[in-house]
């Protein structure tokens, strides 16, 4: 009885809503109308009133959002014999509704997330067996130490935790490769990792054949392997010293839990955030996802695999037939057959490993090409809104997990629909200035709003904007074919631990500059509209504002693809922690300022040392986490500076033995309350009018440095044309 009630009562709520939505009204009316939801928006974010308020806001959005659909439905759209007009304007329409759609999902997802869950250690004597599995294929043996020892570190019983290393670069098939190069690098990789695992006491294991990609690889691990826990770490994800005792206690809640996934945590900025220099001062853009899209999910029991920094129950596992391999995106994959099979999932909002993103634009492109060709075949193979097994939120949040990828299509129209009016005249919005204003202005200022409402200081205005024009370009071709031949996609490794060494152009950011000039000279074209055709120029101005929206945002896309020189990889960590440095005998008091992958740099008390010259052989003698033994690292002198009593040096580590990598793991990785503080510095939530304005500034600035690069770049190449014109 109390459920029809609900029934009824959402029912008859529903209706109202559309009587409200479709109720004929004037153009001042409507005017008024968003003027007033704007400014109730406005006042309850300003005052931070959150629960029934913060519904209530979203609520009030939605209704002039739901106004303007139907507005655009059945006003806006071109006579159906008038196909020039007709085909491009309901291109553009369909755009909308998708972004509609997009946005309705998002609320259902993220309007009330749920909090961060406590940390949940396991009892005391309950602590069940791990294998921890390092797939990896092509990466650095430098960088795979880091990982191997920072796992091998974890703070679990030894006797409950086996680590291995899944080699899929020195297959059998590798090694006895008719490629001789081919052959000679897997035979030489086999080897060194075989020496690496068996120093640091973890185990080595290849296949004979590479099938599968990385599902086929973990796939082969659970065969050799009988842990009842399966822990998941890509090759350049090092975690924690705690990362197991936050985790695996969930699983004792639950018999039919079956994944624990917690945040991925980058050392380094993407390509956006470095050629931006954003990466200190604004969220990253994994953190919309990991901070707000995976707590909704998590509400909904629909949080998934990741790939990596998670922990999986083999029972699952086992009872699906392991990691599935049918799309190039395993993870999500398999968290949609389990979610389907009646298990369950629980996501951990706090950041347990530290991980490298892809450092060049074009590496950035690659995986971000792999995760929505893989988003595809999901959506092609799965349809999760008809999968079986699924609940109905489950299926909403899995088709706003994969529709997102979609975004190309959307993001192009709406980039080149100002153009068909400006450039052809083309009517394909049938709307006057003033309805423009009343309708469209309102839609986009609440849009806005709602988004802010619901990632605050996770995603600044305009970002998710900049992020999806700097893919599109690229990720539109990738998508097209995913969608006409899903199986065609293959899995392709991201590069990591890149570098770019000297400040240079983006090799795929050419099309982003054409892009940029066809939209300046819309730019012109508006004012001459405006000023030979007065009698349309609201319109015009309109449309002109459109498009000079659309150059913001593509000049800000050239400072993405102009890439700043960066010499390392890695940012470094800032850490507070004593230690002696070691030198010719004699041992300093000294202070480690901050890590790196590579290096430290060390504060040292020491009026007599003065400057070293480069590659002085010192050392590092310190107490690790959890101990008060004191160990020593050996590293060498790359830089000093001398100032008053204290000498900083720059130092390189030199590792000579495997536990000179697990201290090495010990200073980065071990601690991961500074990653959380890290994260927390850096959100803030500008608002909407000083977040634009901070944009705009932004996106000026960026325009200049990418047409500066842009120039400068072409002047090399003709200054080189010369001199091999002279030459010859």
């Amino acid at each position: 009885m109390r459920k029809a009630g609900i029934i009824l009562f959402w029912a008859i709520a529903s209706l109202c809503v559309i009587a409200l939505v479709t109720l004929p009204i004037n153009l001042q009316t409507q005017l008024i109308a968003s003027i007033v939801v704007v400014t109730f928006m406005a006042v309850i974010k300003i005052l931070k009133a959150e629960g029934t308020w913060r519904l209530t806001a979203l609520a009030f959005g939605t209704a002039i959002i739901m106004r303007y659909v139907y507005w655009r439905t059945t006003s806006t759209l071109p006579p159906l014999n008038q196909l020039e007009n007709f085909i491009p304007g309901f291109l553009l329409y369909l755009a909308e509704m998708y972004s509609v759609m997009m946005l309705a999902l998002s609320l259902f997802v993220v309007s009330m997330p749920l909090p961060s869950r406590p940390s949940r250690a396991a009892s005391p004597g309950k602590y069940p067996s791990v294998d921890v599995f390092v797939p990896t294929y092509n990466e650095d043996a430098h960088l795979l130490a880091n990982t191997l020892a920072a796992a091998k570190a974890m703070d679990y019983p030894a006797d409950k935790l086996t680590v291995w290393l899944l080699d899929d670069g020195g297959t059998l098939q590798k090694r006895t490769s008719a490629n001789l190069l081919e052959d000679q690098m897997a035979k030489a990789r086999h080897q060194e990792l075989q020496v690496l695992s068996e120093d640091l006491g973890v185990r080595y294991l290849t296949r004979d054949r590479n099938e599968h990609a990385k599902a086929g690889n973990l796939n082969n691990g659970m065969k050799h392997s009988q842990g009842e826990l399966i822990a998941v770490f890509d090759a350049d994800h090092a975690p924690a010293r705690d990362f197991l005792l936050e985790t695996v206690g969930y699983f004792e809640d639950d018999p039919r839990l079956f994944l624990v996934q917690t945040p991925h945590f980058f050392l380094n900025p993407d390509p956006v955030e470095r050629n931006l220099r954003t990466f200190e001062k604004m969220p990253s853009e994994n953190e919309m996802f990991y901070g707000i899209i995976q707590r909704g999910l998590d509400k909904w029991n629909a949080s998934f695999f990741c790939g990596s920094a998670a922990v999986l129950r083999r029972q699952a596992l086992d009872q699906t037939g392991g990691f599935s391999g049918v799309s190039i995106t395993e993870d999500c994959e398999t968290a949609i057959d389990l979610h389907a099979s009646g298990w369950n999932s629980v996501y951990v909002d706090r950041p347990l490993i530290a991980g490298l993103q892809p450092a060049t634009f074009a590496s950035f492109i690659g995986q971000r090409s792999r995760w929505a060709q893989g988003m595809m075949q999901i959506l092609r193979f799965k349809f999760p809104i008809l999968k079986r097994g699924l609940s109905i939120p489950q299926r909403l949040c899995y088709m706003s997990s994969t529709l997102f990828w979609l975004f190309p299509f959307p993001r192009t129209i709406f980039l080149f629909a100002p153009l068909c009016y400006l450039f052809f005249d083309l009517e394909i919005f049938t709307a006057s200035g003033g309805e423009f204003l009343g309708y469209t202005l309102a839609y986009m200022l609440v849009n806005l709003m709602m988004q802010n409402y619901l990632y605050g200081s996770f995603r600044w205005p305009w970002i998710s904007e900049l992020y999806e024009y700097v893919q599109t370009i690229h990720l539109l071709p990738a998508v097209i074919s995913a969608i006409l031949n899903p199986r065609k996609p293959s899995f392709k490794v991201t590069a990591k631990d890149e570098s770019v060494l000297v400040s240079r152009l983006s090799e795929i950011g050419r099309p982003f500059f054409i892009i940029f000039g066809i939209l300046l000279l819309a730019l012109f074209v508006t004012a001459y509209r405006v000023y030979t055709e007065p009698y349309k120029a609201d319109v015009t101005l309109v449309v002109g504002g459109w498009n000079l929206l659309n150059l913001i945002l593509a000049g800000c896309g050239l400072g993405v693809v102009s890439e700043r020189g960066e010499k390392s990889a890695t940012r470094r960590v800032k850490v507070t922690r004593r230690c002696e440095f070691g030198l010719d005998d004699r041992w300093y008091p000294a202070t480690i300022d901050d890590v790196s992958v590579y290096g430290a740099r060390v504060n040292v008390y020491a009026k007599s040392i003065g400057s070293l010259a480069i590659d002085t052989r010192g050392l590092i003698r310190f107490k690790t986490h959890g101990s008060d033994t004191e160990e020593i690292l050996p590293v060498a002198v790359r830089n000093t500076q001398v100032e008053g009593d204290i000498v900083t040096i720059g130092c390189l580590y030199l590792p000579e033995v495997a536990r000179d990598h697990s201290l090495v793991a010990d200073l980065i990785f071990a601690n991961s309350q500074q990653w959380t503080e890290f994260q927390l510095s850096r959100r803030g939530n500008p608002g909407l009018f000083r977040g634009t304005l901070w944009f705009f500034g932004l996106a000026f600035y960026q325009t200049s440095r990418g047409l500066a690069y842009f120039f400068s770049n072409r002047g090399a190449r003709n200054k080189a044309r010369s001199s091999a014109g002279a030459t010859r």
